[in-house]
């Protein structure tokens, strides 16, 4: 994917400025890492009078299929064959808008701290595109592009030069040119239109992304002609965010057609003035605890065992005392879920090393799980049929063996204490059981000497002096290596 910016100047105004409101040096080649490729910046020519810099995103297309191709809701309409055969990754798309607001992120806010008059000067500009897609043609490229002060030439792409009867591709060779804009905004209209204008995105659009969408879009967006197709485009036609931002986009317009703040505007709630605190939800206190646990046992490299949508692998990314995080499921829906959950299709490089996902069964040996500090079954065993429950102990204990293990499951006396809950009911409806204290304790200290574990136990949630806690926690440390191997 390749765009130039040029821009010419004079001796008072020299164009060569443009290095300093990129903060990229004319004189210097440089490569940045992306989630999906290395984004080069150079500058083909840098004089007074005429100064151009070009931006090269050199896409890994292996990075491209192993994380995701933009599969699932939102994603990629072209990405069903595009690890076989696809031309999306040489043409301008979501993946150039995101490096463009990577490796120029202080020139699209606007900042230049060695320069600070030069971000608001208006400047000629000219930006180059030569392949972009653009459902809906020349026209819309210039419905887009025009009324936010830029002379559009939008020239289509024939399908093949040597066959003019096929006629044209879907994708214009675009060059835009304006002497009234900034930089900062010349990139952020860039960074929203051009995947507007492809209608499609690499990652899972969030609810984040409307808000994304406001801050770039401010002074512009709220009263642009094509405001309906933008928001709707640039949130893949997620019907829910679209009508938010719609919302929040005519909150503005009406807060500067009375000259007034937003806030002012979209006052008929009053604020909060609750002061007592909601009590935590237990599945946080349960991931407090097994976080807690695992601090103290010293892991770094941890399994999170049926990691069901993601909730522990995003909370355990947090701390970077775990160094390598991996979430096994036997469901493949769960595991595309948490994917989307923690943006593995947008995590930047080094995070993204340290949090793999697969598939995996915990009813039989899996050589993949060997070799790390600990692993986590949350919420786990209850969903096994009894018989079944052997496999999955040798599986962790006997094969896998990490130094720790913590098991958390419910305590079946608490659920007396659940007044939603029938009585004689499970609190959902894939437990196969749920144990009393003490079971689940008769069951701990017999796996642990078993496979040569010391085991303790840890109450989460409030401890009720009757029933006990609502969740229950064994938390098994290997032995020394002499009597783990005699057990």
């Amino acid at each position: 994917m390749f765009l130039t910016i040029t821009t010419t100047g004079t001796p008072e105004r020299p164009a060569t400025d443009l290095g300093y409101l990129l903060h990229k040096h004319p004189d210097k080649a440089q490569a940045f890492s992306t989630s999906y490729g290395t984004a080069h910046v150079l500058y083909p020519e840098a004089e007074a009078q005429r100064c151009t810099a070009a931006l090269l995103l050199e896409v890994d297309a292996v990075a491209l299929v192993r994380r995701g191709k933009g599969k699932g809701r939102g994603g990629a309409p072209d990405a069903a064959l595009a690890q076989y055969v696809n031309d999306r990754p040489y043409a301008a798309s979501s993946l150039l808008a995101v490096a463009l607001s990577s490796v120029f992120s202080s020139a699209m806010k606007g900042v230049c701290n060695a320069r600070p008059e030069l971000p608001g000067q208006a400047r000629a500009l000219r930006v180059e595109v030569p392949a972009l897609p653009a459902r809906g043609g020349p026209d819309l490229v210039r419905k887009l592009f025009e009324p936010l002060g830029w002379t559009v030439t939008a020239a289509p792409v024939p399908l093949d030069t040597r066959f003019p009867d096929w006629g044209d591709s879907r994708y214009v060779s675009l060059v835009l040119e304006s002497d009234a804009l900034t930089l900062a905004e010349a990139l952020r209209h860039l960074y929203v239109l051009l995947p507007v204008l492809d209608d499609a995105k690499h990652y899972w659009v969030a609810p984040d992304e409307v808000d994304k969408l406001l801050r770039v879009g401010e002074g512009w967006l709220p009263g642009h002609p094509e405001q309906r197709l933008i928001t709707s485009r640039y949130l893949s036609r997620r019907w829910s965010l679209t009508r938010q931002a719609a919302e929040r986009l005519e909150l503005v317009r009406l807060a500067e057609t009375d000259d007034s703040e937003v806030e002012e505007i979209d006052n008929a709630v009053e604020a909060e003035t609750e002061t007592e605190e909601k009590p935590t939800p237990l599945a946080v206190q349960r991931r407090e605890a097994i976080v807690t646990a695992l601090r103290q046992s010293g892991a770094a490299r941890v399994l999170d065992l049926g990691c069901g949508q993601g909730q522990l692998v995003q909370t355990l990314l947090k701390d970077l005392a775990f160094t390598e995080i991996v979430g096994v499921d036997v469901s493949m829906r769960a595991l595309t879920i948490a994917s989307r959950r923690l943006r593995l299709d947008r995590m930047g490089e080094r995070q993204a090393s340290r949090v793999r996902l697969f598939q995996g069964s915990l009813a039989y040996t899996d050589v993949r799980l060997k070799g790390y500090d600990a692993a986590v079954l949350s919420e786990v065993v209850e969903h096994l049929d009894l018989p079944r429950l052997p496999a999955l102990e040798y599986a962790v204990f006997g094969s896998a063996r990490p130094r720790t293990v913590l098991v958390t499951t419910p305590n079946v006396e608490y659920n007396v204490r659940w007044e939603s809950l029938p009585a004689g009911h499970v609190r959902h409806g894939d437990h196969r059981f749920e144990w009393t204290r003490a079971e689940f304790r008769a069951w701990a200290e017999a796996v642990a000497e078993r496979h040569g574990y010391g085991v303790g136990f840890v109450a989460v949630g409030p401890d009720d002096p009757e029933v006990g806690p609502p969740t229950q926690m064994a938390v098994f440390t290997m032995t020394s290596p002499k009597e783990a191997k005699a057990a």
